[in-house]
């Protein structure tokens, strides 16, 4: 039998994923978690990526972009509170890629009045979906 943890993504709009898992990586703000049933108790903040979910009995992981939040784990529950979460299946690369467009945009044009730390927020949010596109397209072969 296979060892697991109970996992929950959610945000603040709707619960994304809840099951079981062998593994999960959440891009913590040092780097990537890997989280594996019995892992210690923790409480962090992860920045915006991929949420990786090794599901049992099935050969191709879950991906969730998430913009940031909170990753709790507890001995038998793991939970991502993200801001935004969304399905990789439901990312949409081209509205990512007018997003990094606009903010690099943004960022670059010295007279705008423009908050750069929201632009910096907003370029790596698009960047950051678009990563999650890329290993979406390489875990499906294309």
């Amino acid at each position: 039998m296979v060892m697991s943890v109970h996992v929950d993504v959610v945000s603040a709009e709707e619960s994304i994923f809840s099951g079981l898992a062998e593994m999960i990586a959440v891009p913590g703000e040092l780097g990537e978690l890997g989280i594996y049933p019995s892992h210690a108790p923790l409480l962090t903040r992860i920045k915006p990526g991929s949420v990786r979910i090794k599901v049992p009995n099935q050969s191709e992981e879950e991906l969730i972009y998430v913009s940031g939040g909170i990753l709790e784990v507890q001995p038998n529950v793991v939970t991502v509170l993200a801001d935004t979460a969304i399905r990789g299946a439901d990312l949409d690369e081209a509205r990512a890629e007018e997003a990094k467009r606009a903010a690099e945009e943004a960022m670059k044009d010295k007279t705008a009045d423009i908050d750069y730390a929201q632009a910096q927020a907003e370029l790596a949010e698009a960047i950051a979906q678009l990563r999650a596109i890329q290993k979406l397209r390489k875990q499906a072969g294309h």
